[in-house]
């Protein structure tokens, strides 16, 4: 620095850093004749910048690959082996990327797929596009049931008994003895929000509807995540799944659902229902994707 006419706090404002670093690295010059980067103690890392890059890579592309199967493509790429640990900690490091811990949960059949996969994201992504795979699948088994919340109130809940729901079954079953007598309750500010499941749709409910004069809202295919009854199946998914003993045949199963049904307390459906106005605001502005409902 001498022969160039500096001192060490003008060479320390030309380089934005602090006089400190320039005292200890023209004393490291002055005493070994270079400034570059001691060699640090201890275990060398078990990857390059560039398997790290490898590795996060592929767990983008394949966001439901395991950490057992990123081993074996790192060794199969470079022929080298590394821990399972190494793998998670290069992954953790990587763009925050974490582990989603979510698994595949079993419960009584509502018409609804409760799936879900393990994945690699990054935070805050959970919602995003990349990260979503619909199904939408009707599996058979189970328990069927039905049920209609409004603000204030319920239905009774109602257990349909074999065989396939068909618009007949759901005209008779359902519009008849529940949702025509509800309506008549609330009077005319009565309006029906059903999904467009096949029997919801059939003719001879869309004669029945048309005939006792009750409004149908208009609502896209396949958006539960728009439903607020589906989040109360999900609640009373949970409330029968927390009791103790927990329920050990069909029939059990359904005197379960019944009775935690029976005592459903109205602010949660309430709350549901309170929220659609939210959803519907952040549906749009996401032009129709996913949003964390």
């Amino acid at each position: 620095m001498d022969g160039m006419g500096l001192s060490q706090a003008d060479a320390a404002r030309r380089l934005n850093v602090s006089r400190s670093v320039v005292q200890r690295l023209w004393d490291q010059y002055q005493s070994e004749d270079s400034v570059s980067r001691r060699p640090v103690p201890g275990r060398p890392r078990a990857t390059t910048p560039a398997e790290d890059r490898f590795l996060a890579l592929s767990a983008r592309r394949r966001r439901t690959t395991t950490v057992p199967q990123l081993v074996a493509d790192h060794f199969q790429a470079s022929g080298r082996r590394i821990s399972a640990t190494t793998v998670r900690n290069r992954l953790h490091n990587a763009a925050t990327m974490g582990f989603c811990a979510v698994h595949r949960r079993v419960r009584f059949t509502m018409e609804s797929d409760s799936g879900r996969l393990l994945i690699w994201r990054e935070q805050r992504t959970r919602y995003h596009q990349s990260n979503t795979v619909e199904r939408h699948s009707y599996r058979g088994g189970g328990i069927l049931v039905w049920a209609g919340i409004s603000l204030g109130g319920h239905t009774d809940l109602h257990v349909f008994h074999g065989g396939t729901v068909t618009g007949l079954r759901y005209r008779d079953e359902i519009l008849d003895p529940y949702v025509r007598p509800y309506a008549a309750a609330i009077g005319n500010d009565f309006i029906l929000m059903d999904d467009n499941a096949r029997p919801h749709r059939a003719r001879i409910v869309e004669e029945d509807l048309e005939d006792h004069g009750l409004e149908r809202m208009e609502w896209p295919a396949r958006s539960r995540d728009l439903n607020p009854i589906e989040h109360l199946w999900d609640y009373l998914g949970r409330e029968v799944a927390a009791l103790n003993p927990p329920p050990r045949s069909l029939y059990e199963l359904k005197q379960s659902i019944l009775c935690v049904w029976s005592s459903l307390p109205i602010p949660v459906s309430n709350n549901l229902i309170n929220s659609m106005g939210n959803r519907c605001r952040q549906c749009i502005q996401v032009r129709g994707g996913h949003i964390p409902y």
